[in-house]
C-alpha cells in the first residue's frame, strides 16, 4: 500500500486520484462516482464541523445503506470524528443503551420517531435526507480552509465503534483506530485480490463489519459497490445479482443457501460471479456444491473473523476442496495460535482457545476496561493478542481448523460437544436444507432445530450415520424457516425464545 494511506479516508482519496470516473457506489437509483464521493465528504466533513463535532467526538447514524451513509462514513473519518453505524430495526432498550454508552455529539437517523424521543432527552439529532441534501447538492461545498481549520486524525486515533453483542448481553462497542483498519483493509485484499473491473453486490447491512468493509476493500481496488438490502434472501437476490452484473458476493450462509436454492430452481439467467466470500458461519458444504455446479468458474474463499479483529484466517481460493473443514491461514503479518487454559502453546493438531496477534487486532470496547483486559492482554509487550473465546486447532501447515464458540461447547453424558459439528451433521442429513442447535440450559437438553422434508424423528435416525451416538441431541423441531438477525446470521435468541414452548420430537 502507498505510504500516504495512513488513515481511513485516504483510501477514498486515492481511489477519487486513481479512478476518478468509475462507479464507487450504488444504492437504489443513485451511483456515485469515487471523485464525486470524496467531494461529498469534504462537504460533509465541514457541515460537520459548522455542527460543532471535533476530533475524538462520536457520530451515530442509525439508518439503512446507502450512497449516504458512504459519504458520511468517510466525513468522519476526515474530522476525526468516531463513527458508529447502527442496523435500521436497532430499537427501544438497545438504542437507548447504545446513546447511553456511546454519548454521540450527532445522531443521524431515518427514525423520525426515535429522532423525536431523543431531541426530548437532550440529544442533537439530523434526518438522513437533510444529509443527502448537504452531501450530494451542486453548490456549498467549503472551501480548503472550511475542512482544515480543525486538527485532523492521527492514525492512531479511533476511528469506528461497532457495536457487537452475544447471545444476552447488551451491545459493547468494539474500538478500531485508523491505523488498524487501514492494516486490515490491506491485508485482506492481498487475500482476496478485489480488481478494479469488480462489481460487489453487497446484501450486507454496513452495520455489521463485514458489509462495512466492502466499502474500503472496493476503495482500495477500484471496485464498485452495490448496495443490497440486509439479509436479502428472498426471491430478488438472484435477480438484483444479474441487474447488477455483480462479480463479486460477500455471504453469509443465509445468502448461500438462498442463492444455491434459486439457482437449482431456476433456469434463466445467471450472474457473472467469479467469487464468493464467506465468514459469521460455517458456509455448509452441500451449499458449495450447489454454487459451483450451477455457476461453473465460480472461486470460493473461505474466511474466519471477529469484529475484534476484523479477519483472522482467509483461505486460498478453493482450498476448501483440499482441506475440507479449514477456515484458511493467518492475514499477513499476523499470526494465529491455539493455547490451552494456562495459556500456553498448543501443538498441531491439539484443540484449544484460539488466539489472534497482529496489529489488526482493535484497540479493545469502549468504556470496558475490566472485559478489555480479559479478551485483550498484552503478550511479550507487543501486539496486544486476542482471546477470542473460539477454540478449534491448526494443521502442519497452520490452516485453522474452527470447532465451537466458547458458549458452543457443552458436556453431554460426560462428552464434550460442539452445537457446531451437531448442525454441521444434521446438514448433511438428505432433506435438511438447514440446521441450529441450542446448547443445554437452564436443566434443558440440547435442542435441534431444522427446516427441510424429513420429520424430526428422520432427522435424528438420519445423524447417527453422521455422528456419535452420544452427541446426537435428544429433541428436534422442525420449522418452516429458522430465524435470522438483521445479518443474515441465526438469531439464536429467537431460537431460545421458541425453545421455551417446543416439546420437540424424540428419535425412535
Amino acid at each position: 500500500m502507498s505510504p500516504r494511506v495512513a488513515l481511513l479516508h485516504d483510501l477514498l482519496d486515492r481511489a477519487a486520484d486513481r479512478w476518478p470516473d468509475r462507479p464507487a457506489v450504488t444504492s437504489g437509483a443513485h451511483t456515485v462516482g469515487y471523485h464525486e464521493l470524496a467531494e461529498a465528504t469534504r462537504r460533509l466533513t465541514g457541515w460537520l464541523y459548522s455542527c460543532g463535532l471535533r476530533r475524538g467526538d462520536r457520530l451515530l447514524v442509525h439508518a439503512p445503506g446507502s450512497t449516504t451513509l458512504a459519504a458520511l462514513v468517510y466525513a468522519a473519518s476526515r474530522a476525526g470524528v468516531a463513527f458508529s453505524l447502527l442496523h435500521e430495526k436497532t430499537r427501544d432498550i438497545q438504542l437507548q443503551h447504545v446513546l447511553d454508552d456511546c454519548e454521540p455529539a450527532l445522531l443521524v437517523t431515518d427514525d423520525a420517531e426515535a429522532a423525536a424521543a431523543f431531541r426530548g432527552q437532550g440529544v442533537r439529532t439530523v434526518s438522513i435526507d437533510a444529509v443527502r441534501a448537504l452531501a450530494f447538492a451542486a453548490y456549498g461545498a467549503p472551501g480548503p480552509e472550511a475542512v482544515t481549520r480543525f486538527p485532523g486524525p492521527l492514525a492512531v486515533d479511533p476511528v469506528c465503534l461497532i457495536y457487537t453483542s452475544g447471545t444476552t448481553a447488551l451491545p459493547k462497542a468494539v474500538v478500531s483506530t485508523h491505523q488498524q483498519v487501514v492494516f486490515a483493509v490491506d491485508a485482506i485484499q492481498r487475500m482476496l485480490g478485489y480488481r478494479s473491473d469488480d462489481i460487489v453486490y453487497c446484501p450486507l447491512p454496513l452495520s455489521f463489519d463485514y458489509g462495512l468493509y466492502q466499502l474500503f476493500l472496493a476503495a482500495h481496488s477500484g471496485a464498485h459497490v452495490w448496495l443490497g438490502r440486509p439479509a436479502e434472501v428472498g426471491p430478488r437476490l438472484l435477480a438484483n445479482l444479474v441487474r447488477a452484473g455483480a462479480t463479486v458476493l460477500p455471504a453469509v450462509p443465509a445468502i448461500g443457501d438462498a442463492l444455491a436454492r434459486l439457482l437449482s430452481r431456476s433456469g434463466g439467467d445467471r450472474p457473472a460471479l467469479r467469487l464468493l466470500t464467506n465468514t459469521g458461519a460455517a458456509m455448509p458444504a452441500p451449499t458449495l456444491r450447489t454454487l459451483r455446479t450451477e455457476l461453473p468458474g465460480l472461486v470460493v474463499q473461505l474466511m474466519f473473523g471477529l469484529t475484534e479483529c476484523k479477519r483472522a484466517t482467509v483461505m486460498p481460493p478453493d482450498g476448501d476442496l483440499d482441506r475440507p473443514g479449514s477456515c484458511g491461514r493467518a492475514l499477513p503479518g499476523t499470526e494465529v495460535l491455539i493455547v490451552d487454559e494456562e495459556g500456553r502453546r498448543r501443538p498441531p493438531g491439539e484443540m484449544g482457545e484460539i488466539v489472534v496477534r497482529g496489529p489488526h487486532v482493535m484497540s479493545g470496547y469502549w468504556r470496558r476496561p475490566e472485559l478489555t483486559a480479559q479478551r485483550f492482554p498484552r503478550a511479550d509487550g507487543l501486539f496486544p493478542e486476542l482471546r477470542t473465546g473460539d477454540y478449534g486447532w491448526l494443521d502442519e501447515a497452520d490452516f485453522l481448523y474452527f470447532e465451537g464458540r466458547r458458549d458452543d461447547l457443552y458436556k453431554e453424558n460426560g462428552f464434550r460437544v460442539s452445537a457446531t459439528e451437531v448442525e454441521a451433521a444434521a446438514r448433511r442429513v438428505t432433506g435438511v436444507a438447514e440446521a441450529a442447535c441450542l446448547p443445554p440450559g437452564s436443566g434443558a437438553a440440547a435442542l435441534l432445530f431444522t427446516m427441510g422434508t424429513r420429520s424430526p424423528a428422520e432427522v435424528l435416525r438420519g445423524m447417527r450415520e453422521q455422528i456419535e451416538e452420544f452427541k446426537i441431541p435428544s429433541r428436534c423441531v422442525v420449522l418452516d424457516e429458522l430465524p435470522l438477525t438483521g445479518n443474515g446470521k441465526v438469531d439464536r435468541k429467537a431460537l431460545a425464545a421458541i425453545a421455551k414452548g417446543a416439546a420437540g420430537v424424540r428419535a425412535d
